[in-house]
């Protein structure tokens, strides 16, 4: 993978793992008003594995794994392999109000919330490799 793909793949992931964050923090809060009392750091670990009310984020989870896999191997990996990921990204956050799973959970999490709008606005300035490596104004 070229420096420049791979500073745009590490820019992205890190701009993921914001996202993720804030996507699970904002989870957290909406799960807690209806009532559920999250009792230990383990049961909101078994929370964002198991329940549904968290699942729908695993894509982004495992994108995220996918993408720390791809930075941190001691193979080179092909530039398509990088680019496979910050496509897969692009579509990923693709939010649709009529659309189920991921795409759904997305699209209510969007409305609901504007740090992840900020969050996802971060993240897709790294779609477009010339918006990437545009200098800041």
């Amino acid at each position: 993978m070229t420096d420049i793909l791979q500073q745009r793949l590490q820019k992205l992931r890190d701009a993921l793992l914001a996202l993720h964050k804030t996507l699970i923090d904002s989870e957290r809060e909406s799960y807690e008003k209806t009532g559920a009392t999250i009792k230990s750091p383990n049961h909101f670990l078994q929370l964002l594995m198991n329940d549904p009310w968290f699942v729908w984020l695993q894509p982004l989870s495992q994108l995220i794994v996918a993408m720390d896999e791809a930075l941190q191997s001691k193979k080179p990996v092909a530039d398509a392999e990088g680019e496979a990921l910050i496509k897969q990204a692009k579509l990923l956050l693709v939010a649709s109000e009529e659309g189920t799973g991921f795409a759904n959970h997305y699209f209510e999490a969007l409305q609901r919330d504007p740090h992840i709008v900020m969050a996802h606005s971060d993240a897709a300035k790294y779609f477009n490799p010339r918006k990437a490596d545009a200098p800041k104004e």
